[in-house]
């Protein structure tokens, strides 16, 4: 594997892991859909500035259309689902469920499926894998039992984020006339501007104290933008151009692992002898999953 591609992985690995905390402290100061419009749309605006600078002219009206499907799939339901719940569940709790990902793209692809459930690994990996999830969430609801069932909504919410997501991920392998610069940028300007105008019909301009955000939340929204949209979010999608889709959501082994240290050396987040244990299971699962993934050609994704 060549070094522009080990640091490719590297980044979806570091950075997307922390942004799950970063995410948890932004939401100390912006409503979800504004976060996720400010966030995405001053990434795309950014990118979608210099790349006109630099001479690149915005491809057509399909580039456009194609690229509005990705961004809203991946950015606005996707991660925003994955914003939408953290404001009930912790980021290292967000992270662990988002490791569901690489079964979702064994499931969704049906061109791999006689190599995925052919081999006895893979099949296993995902059995495990969702034994350790329901460990994980007997767990995390039990503990909070009495309470709302606002954790239950979180938690039901991001697992719905991580289909859509696999979804977006898979469209955006699709081919366009336009460079991966600007399918990124159109990505992300889409995702982020659908997020303003959800956060409008849901009213979140009303709530918003811009006086009282506290400086983490600013600081968090800034590392968000260039480090998690931008940098990570263009890792990423030029891996899919290049690599398998389940190679590329190994990313998912790797996140919850550096969200729980993250959220415990940062944050002080703890996990319950239960949570650790579903996640273990989780992480085993996943791995033994994505053994059999680096044998997989990518053109057969």
């Amino acid at each position: 594997m060549k070094l522009k591609e080990i640091s490719a992985f590297l980044c979806i690995y570091i950075i997307w892991g922390t942004t799950f905390l970063g995410i948890s402290y932004a939401l100390k100061g912006f409503p979800p859909f504004i976060l996720l419009g400010l966030r995405f749309t001053t990434a795309g605006v950014l990118l979608l500035s210099w790349l006109i600078y630099k001479g690149e002219k915005p491809a057509g009206f399909e580039t456009w259309k194609q690229n509005s499907i990705s961004g809203i799939l991946i950015l606005t339901m996707g991660i925003g689902s994955l914003t939408y719940a953290e404001q009930y569940i912790t980021s290292t709790e967000a992270a662990i469920v988002a490791a569901l990902e690489p079964f979702w793209f064994m499931l969704i692809d049906k061109k791999s499926w006689k190599f995925y459930f052919a081999n006895k690994i893979s099949v296993l990996g995902i059995i495990i894998g969702f034994a350790g999830l329901l460990i994980f969430f007997r767990d995390s609801l039990a503990v909070q039992a009495g309470m709302d069932h606002g954790r239950t909504v979180g938690f039901m919410v991001m697992i719905f984020g991580t289909i859509v997501w696999v979804l977006g991920a898979f469209h955006s392998k699709k081919p366009t006339k336009a460079s991966l610069l600007m399918n990124v940028s159109q990505q992300l300007f889409i995702g982020g501007v659908i997020s303003l105008i959800i956060a409008t019909v849901q009213g979140e301009w009303h709530v918003i104290q811009w006086g009282a955000i506290p400086l983490a939340s600013w600081s968090a929204l800034v590392y968000l933008i260039f480090f998690g949209s931008i940098l990570a979010h263009l890792s990423f999608i030029w891996l899919l151009s290049i690599k398998p889709p389940a190679m590329v959501s190994t990313h998912t082994f790797i996140n919850p692992i550096v969200a729980v240290l993250a959220g415990t050396l940062i944050a002080g987040e703890a996990l319950s002898f239960g949570q650790a244990i579903g996640i273990t299971v989780i992480v085993i699962g996943v791995a033994m999953n994505n053994l059999t993934q680096f044998k997989l050609d990518p053109s057969a994704a």
